[in-house]
């Protein structure tokens, strides 16, 4: 069972979250970073800005989670540029180091294997960032996605394109398809750090931290990994059964540990 920190708001996880990532820096100034994009894991990168204040961050590496297919990467909302704008500017990372999937449609029958021979040749993914879909995706793998899989092009389901229309103009301007890690890439990572805020998100969280183990809901797929932290607030956690446990194991929990 992943371990479930329940704290009071998105700034209170924002820090801890950062508070663990600044540590693996300090401890690996190359540390290798999976990034996730969305409303969700801004806390964090807010966080860290403090944080890395005056570290050198020039060595640390990022891959990105997904990108969608067909839109220009100067897009705003193309995850390259959402990217730059919440993570690599704020945090003074280097641009270079940062890989996001090529969404460009020109080559994208490899593009996939491409980035999963990226991932590998930097040491694989230390602590990889993580949001959850009211549907239980993680990254852009839909339900029915398999445990087994690696970076591919999947179609977004109408629900994902309604969630995600309220960053573009009209749901019609919201992209059809995405590159996206597959949740065997996903599950490579050496920690899975999943974030969940407000009532909607309660019964995805629930699913995927107590319910069965199944592809009809992605986020099940951190209850196969040996190192995944599910950080939630009060609403998000409200549908979880054993959340006095929780509670109690994180509050007696030896210092030593870390997230």
């Amino acid at each position: 069972m992943a371990e479930v920190v329940i704290v009071e708001n998105a700034a209170a996880a924002g820090a801890l979250v950062a508070d663990e990532i600044a540590r693996l820096i300090a401890a690996d100034p190359a540390t290798v970073l999976g990034l996730a994009t969305g409303s969700t894991p801004l806390p964090v990168y807010e966080a860290l800005r403090s944080r890395l204040d005056g570290v050198d961050v020039s060595q640390v590496r990022g891959f990105a989670l997904d990108e969608y297919v067909g839109i220009d990467p100067s897009h705003p909302e193309s995850y390259r540029s959402v990217i730059t704008r919440e993570v690599v500017e704020p945090l003074g990372l280097d641009p270079s180091r940062i890989r996001v999937p090529d969404g460009r449609t020109e080559g994208i029958e490899h593009a996939g294997a491409d980035y999963e021979a990226a991932i590998a040749a930097a040491g694989g993914v230390a602590l990889q960032i993580l949001g959850i879909g009211t549907d239980g995706h993680i990254g852009f793998n839909e339900p029915g996605s398999s445990f087994a899989s690696s970076t591919r092009v999947k179609t977004l389901t109408e629900q994902t394109r309604e969630d995600n229309a309220r960053f573009f103009p009209s749901i019609d301007e919201v992209p059809m398809h995405c590159i996206t890690q597959g949740l065997g890439t996903i599950l490579r990572a050496k920690h899975l750090v999943l974030l969940a805020f407000g009532a909607g998100k309660a019964e995805a969280v629930a699913g995927a931290v107590e319910g069965p183990v199944t592809a009809s809901l992605p986020g099940s797929a951190i209850q196969l990994h040996p190192h995944a932290t599910v950080v939630v607030d009060e609403a998000a956690a409200a549908g979880l059964r054993y959340a006095d446990y929780y509670r109690y194991t994180f509050a007696n929990k030896p210092s030593w540990q870390g997230l």
